[in-house]
């Protein structure tokens, strides 16, 4: 039985200030308030200060790879907060139970005090099992949360309350994939769009107010982890679903599939976020390399541009990402590689401009999944590494060019033996809000005048 705690005391509000309020914006969705990865507040700072930047403040929570919302006043999250295996990379095939909690955590983004939390059972063992893995989604009072074992929930923001929920295993037979569920859930008018699994039902839309389904599609029994996108093209609006199987693109409203483009991934690696750029559609896969789909301008179908892949994991050509959702601007794409390889690609022929190790790895070695989170600001992009530091950098076909670099936040779970931080960032209101296994803080990021 779900456990429901909605509690009004403080968590912790250390080091609190005013929020920054000033030409500042929310986000509260996977990859920010439009889905494409850009911060649009104004006056953020050049340069970080001597000593980084001020900690607004910092609360305690559990384990997970969920990456915080910021909407309303509000941040949520989810975490598993008695997780045994918490910072530890765990057996990829054990699936004996790990007794535990996931919750839906909601603070006030002022101060970092607990206004809420929703707790349910979760007993889970699965590969980096420390919690879940999917970021909240926001839209007007309710929000959105999807567990690791395909728990989804609508609460009331300002509450807590249950409005509905559903169970993937339950509900549809759902088997949870190697590494959970990881998609975050998609807002789209009414219609909440989320990767379930299983022949038939690999995606479904559920009634954004009342949880009743209102259409399932796709043949694929494994989702993937890629979170789903709504782009227009061929005159249509298109949800783009890319899947263990396959990219495709289906009308939202209704589930009916336009177009099919077979991209079966190994083990399931369907992670990054789809990426479009006028016409062109983009994909890339940790072992499976790179697809680009050139998008039809009069009718909803698709055709490959170019297919890149290297030899091996180890020699990767073209872009082999892993968790790093690339970016497509000006002509060319940037993104990280598996193992690091901060890269620049020509957007039409997919051939390589540069890479880089600078940003990612230490000591400038490579090492398996590495990974990084860029987030564009005017003409820079803030990139969160894996090790904790926030950069400042310019990323053109010349080349990378950092312009500044702090250590943010520790890297509290672990991969190939190494401290990694897996979850992205929010920046919201003039601040970033940064979650490892034991702690969120929000950072503020306004210029000083």
């Amino acid at each position: 039985m779900p456990l429901k705690s909605f509690a009004v005391l403080c968590l912790v509000g250390w080091f609190a200030t005013p929020v920054p309020t000033a030409q500042g914006s929310d986000w509260p969705q996977w990859l920010g308030p439009r889905g494409d990865s850009i911060w649009r507040d104004a006056g953020i700072v050049e340069t970080f200060p001597a000593g980084g930047p001020p900690v607004r403040w910092r609360a305690a929570i559990g384990a997970g790879y969920s990456g915080p919302v910021v909407a309303g006043g509000r941040v949520f999250l989810t975490d598993r907060p008695d997780s045994k295996l918490a910072g530890k990379q765990g057996k990829a095939l054990d699936r004996t139970a790990d007794p535990g909690r996931e919750r839906v955590v909601c603070l006030n983004e002022a101060d970092g005090s607990l206004l809420w939390r929703y707790e349910y059972e979760c007993p889970y063992n699965i590969s980096y099992a420390a919690g879940p893995r999917a970021s909240p989604a926001v839209a007007g009072n309710r929000v959105y949360t999807l567990g690791a074992e395909g728990n989804l929930h609508c609460l009331d923001t300002a509450t807590g309350r249950v409005v509905w929920a559903r169970d993937f295993k339950k509900d549809y037979g759902a088997a949870t994939q190697l590494w959970g569920h990881a998609a975050s859930p998609l807002v789209d008018g009414d219609r909440l769009i989320c990767l379930v699994g299983g022949e038939g039902h690999t995606v479904v839309a559920f009634d954004r107010e009342t949880g009743a389904e209102r259409w399932r599609a796709l043949p694929a029994k494994e989702p993937g982890y890629s979170a789903p996108l709504i782009c227009e093209a061929g005159g249509r609006r298109q949800l783009i679903v890319w899947d263990t199987e396959a990219v495709n693109g289906l009308d939202p409203e209704t589930g009916r599939v336009y177009w099919s483009e077979p991209f079966k991934t190994k083990l399931g690696h369907a992670i990054a976020t789809a990426r479009k750029s006028g016409d062109l559609l983009f994909v890339s896969g940790f072992f499976d390399g790179s697809l680009m789909l050139r998008l039809d301008a009069r009718e909803p179908k698709a055709t490959v541009a170019w297919k890149i892949r290297g030899p091996s994991e180890t020699k990767p050509e073209g872009l082999h990402s892993l968790m790093t959702t690339p970016f497509l601007e000006g002509g060319y794409i940037y993104g990280v590689c598996g193992y690091g390889q901060l890269r620049c690609l020509n957007l039409e022929t997919g051939e390589r401009v540069w890479e880089t190790l600078a940003a990612t790895t230490a000591d400038n070695k490579p090492a398996r999944w590495t990974s990084a989170f860029l987030v564009k600001h005017e003409d820079r992009f803030f990139l969160l590494n894996e090790k904790g530091d926030l950069i400042i950098a310019r990323l053109s076909p010349a080349g990378y060019a950092e312009i500044s670099r702090t250590h943010l936040l520790e890297p509290t779970n672990v991969a190939g033996g190494r401290g990694v931080l897996w979850s992205h960032p929010a920046y919201a209101n003039g601040s970033i809000y940064a979650r490892n296994d034991r702690e969120i803080i929000a950072a503020d990021l306004r210029a000083k005048l």
